[in-house]
């Protein structure tokens, strides 16, 4: 591992030096008329005697600037959107440096009233608490859902399942626009039906301020979405096509006043999701076996549709009113092929198991949001805001067993029902007041509410008669409500940077299985401190560290004792009993950033108690697996991430991330403990071709790991991407190929004293083809399409 990780900062210091020697050049762009800063604006360095672009690069969210040239004969060019662009030849060079200054440009009227592409490449920024990673175009996700998006975000991962992981953990908070949403909770998978043009950026926050909701142990991913507000009619759509079916539409418009700006987005789609399984349970006494090979086939239909208004009274005074409407239509067929086998591994019996599900899920969302700018300082304001959220899920299956050899082979039938519906009630206020330039103080409260009710039943056919299994069948309720209180203090000058923050959460779960009448009810309180700092050790080199303390609280999924049964020798299900999670995060970063060049490397360390991991019994032949409370874990990892643009045509960034756990703890009485450590590594090339085409490829490894009962094998996989602007770049086709070589697994194995379990899970290749167009003042979507959960 340490020669691993020596290779690649060789690699990246070697091309760093190779290039350190050219004429650095930094600058701020700002709007002329606002002065304001002007994110992504376009800066060329050009061959004063051909116009040959030699260097490029875009302006940060502050504006600034800064790239380097070997040539000493040159002009910088600056361009936006809606801006008149500016060439600049009067600079001098002083110590091989060049500092352009602010850089004001002009709106140009005549442009505003065309479609311009700008190309922008997804850039990563670092902060005193967050890194937000400014989403671009990413080729390989052209056809793609939000969980595609993340996936390509350093630090984050998205496995077969759809599970986000951050640094190789879950217990990942997500957030839309900073606040909790219907979108991102658990059942129906409705995270995946945003498209990935509706992103503007993604936060990756491993150490969050008290400011935010304390949950997640590994930290908290918010997804901005885009919001126009550019002036007049602005719009852009997207058509994408694929195989498996793959099949999408999406579609964005905003219109701009003086007093209103509306806005709204929409996209439609059908996806088939192939998957191919394979699992093995062994009785380690007698050794008899039972293997399951087979194939699932997940069709969906999906809507996912926004509608928004802002009003201004003033300048600065607006409310906000918006609504969230997405809607999955799922039909699911699955069919496996089960043998039996005795000690000796002959044949005893064999069945053929069919399932048929069919699921709707409707979701709502509705907010209002009020906030209020103070006239004496430019960050000083009030926001409130109240969500509401509900989400139902009317799901049955259909399971049929036909024998076809032996005696013993299976005949029956089973009928599994699932009535479930949530509501989510949110209220939020924060108040930010800055003091001086350098000086500001933040304070709020949330108050949370979380009501489910899942009615859940399973039968067997008896006769042709449906007869409900009372232990497989009940009504779960379960009700969560969380207060917090929070009050952080920062301090920033032009070298130092020191945030304080504490907040204060009380929660109440109640949860109640009303057929047996078993109730959990628990009510705790907690302190949450958190501490932020950084320092700029250079000009181009600086470091930052963070501590926070979090909770994971079980999920509703996690409590819900509701049995699946499509392999009934290997059932999952919740635990009633289950505790919440804490953890402990620290972390140092340094941030190396070069014109040529940028470099991140992190240490940090979580001390997880009361730790939540599946675990897995063996009871009457059967392997039941659920959520449970199950020691301590002391993670110790390193993450490194790097970027480099070695000529204009060509740019690639790299991320390398170690994880070592050191688990403990006593299960049954027994104590026990283990080491073991994972490691994940991305390398990301982008290529900038003649004729207007653009290339990219992804190569992903992921490594294999240990948990409390399992044995999780690793996997590498490929995506590549090619993209072509036509009609004079107002419309972009995109081709992407996620997972070439079909690599993308999921494997485990479960060696017990008892029993012995396997599980393999496989999903093929997916080829799109995009096409999107801007018109008024929007831009073409790069990233266009529909859900994909990988």
């Amino acid at each position: 591992m340490k020669n691993i990780l020596s290779c690649f900062l060789f690699f990246i210091l070697a091309i760093a030096t190779a290039f350190a020697q050219g004429i650095e050049i930094s600058g701020k762009v700002v709007d002329a008329k606002s002065q304001k800063a002007i994110e992504f604006a376009t800066i060329k360095i050009l061959a004063k005697d051909s116009d040959r672009m030699l260097a490029g690069t875009t302006t940060q969210s502050n504006g600034t600037l800064l790239l380097a040239t070997e040539s000493k004969d040159f002009t910088v060019e600056v361009s936006f959107i809606g801006f008149v662009t500016k060439q600049l030849t009067d600079f001098e060079v002083v110590n091989n440096r060049v500092d352009l200054g602010t850089i004001s440009l002009e709106e140009d009227v005549q442009q505003m009233n065309e479609v311009i592409v700008q190309g922008q490449r997804s850039t990563t920024e670092f902060q005193l608490d967050k890194r937000v990673f400014n989403v671009g175009q990413d080729l390989s996700s052209t056809g793609a859902s939000v969980l595609d998006v993340l996936n390509n975000v350093p630090s984050v991962t998205v496995n077969i399942e759809g599970q986000i992981l951050l640094r190789g953990t879950g217990g990942v908070q997500v957030l839309i626009n900073g606040k909790p949403s219907v979108l991102t909770g658990d059942g129906g998978n409705a995270l995946g039906t945003l498209t990935a043009d509706m992103i503007e950026k993604v936060e990756v926050i491993t150490n969050p301020s008290a400011k935010y909701n304390a949950e997640g142990t590994s930290g908290i991913i918010n997804i901005v979405l885009k919001k126009e507000e550019k002036k007049g009619v602005n719009g852009s759509m997207s058509l994408n096509t694929g195989v498996p079916n793959n099949h999408s539409l999406g579609f964005s418009i905003n219109k701009r006043t003086e007093k209103f700006n509306l806005f709204s987005q929409i996209g439609i789609g059908k996806r088939t999701m192939p998957e191919d399984f394979e699992t093995i349970n062994r009785n380690s006494s007698t050794l008899n076996e039972v293997q399951s090979v087979g194939d699932v086939e997940k069709n969906e239909n999906f809507v996912n549709l926004i509608l928004g208004t802002d009003y201004y009274f003033n300048d600065r005074n607006v409310i906000t009113v918006s609504g969230n409407y997405a809607f999955e239509a799922e039909a699911e067929y699955s069919r496996g092929e089960f043998s039996t086998f005795d000690g000796n591994m002959a044949p005893m019996s064999g069945w053929l198991r069919e399932e048929t599900t069919e699921a709707t899920n409707p979701k709502w969302q509705y907010e209002m949001q009020y906030k209020s700018d103070f006239s004496d300082e430019e960050e000083h304001f009030l926001l409130l805001s109240a969500i509401g959220s509900s989400f139902s899920k009317d799901q049955s299956s259909d399971f049929t067993n036909s024998p076809t050899f032996g005696e013993g082979a299976r005949s029956d039938a089973q009928l599994s029902d699932n009535d479930f519906s949530q509501a989510e009630y949110t209220f939020q206020a924060d108040y930010t007041r800055p003091f001086g330039e350098k000086f500001t103080l933040e304070t709020g409260g949330q108050y949370f509410i979380t009501e489910v009710k899942n009615d859940y039943a399973i039968s067997e056919s008896n006769d042709g008669v449906w007869v409900v299994i009372p232990e497989l069948s009940n009504n779960f309720f379960y009700k969560q409500k969380v207060l917090g209180l929070y009050g952080t203090g920062a301090y920033e000058n032009d070298k130092f940077g020191l945030k304080l923050g504490l907040r204060m959460e009380n929660t109440s779960i109640e949860t109640l299985l009303e057929e047996t009448n078993e109730e959990n009810n628990q009510n705790f309180a907690n302190l949450f401190p958190t501490l932020h700092a950084s320092y700029k050790v250079a000009k181009n080199f600086s470091v930052q560290g963070g501590y926070s303390r979090r909770i994971s609280r079980p999920r509703f999924f996690d409590l819900n004792p509701f049995v699946n049964i499509r392999n009934t020798f290997s059932v999952s299900t919740g635990n009633p009993n289950l505790l919440p999670e804490y953890t402990d995060s620290y972390e140092v970063t340094g941030i190396f950033d070069h014109p040529l060049f940028s470099l991140s490397s992190s240490i940090y360390h979580r001390y997880i108690t009361q730790t939540i991991e599946d675990v897995t019994t063996f009871e009457n032949n059967i392997n039941i697996t659920k959520p449970m409370n199950i020691g301590t874990n002391n993670v110790t990892g390193l993450e490194v991430n790097g970027k480099m643009t070695p000529s204009n045509w060509w740019s690639m960034s790299a991320d390398f991330n170690y994880n070592y756990f050191d688990r403990s703890g006593t299960y049954e009485a027994v104590p026990f403990g283990f080491k073991s450590n994972q490691w994940t590594a991305r390398l990301t090339n982008k290529f900038e071709l003649p004729a207007d085409f653009s290339l990219e490829i992804v190569g992903d490894y992921r490594s294999s790991y240990q948990t409390f009962q399992r044995d999780i094998s690793g996997f590498a996989t490929a995506d590549i991407g090619i993209r072509k602007k036509i009609v004079k770049g107002k419309v972009i086709v995109n081709l992407s190929v996620r997972d070439v070589f079909a690599s993308r697994i999921s494997e485990s194995e479960t060696l017990n004293p008892d029993f012995y379990q396997y599980n393999y899970r496989r999903r093929g290749r997916f080829v799109t083809l995009g096409v999107s167009y801007g018109f008024g003042k929007g831009e073409a979507m790069e990233y266009s399409g529909g859900r994909r959960r990988f």
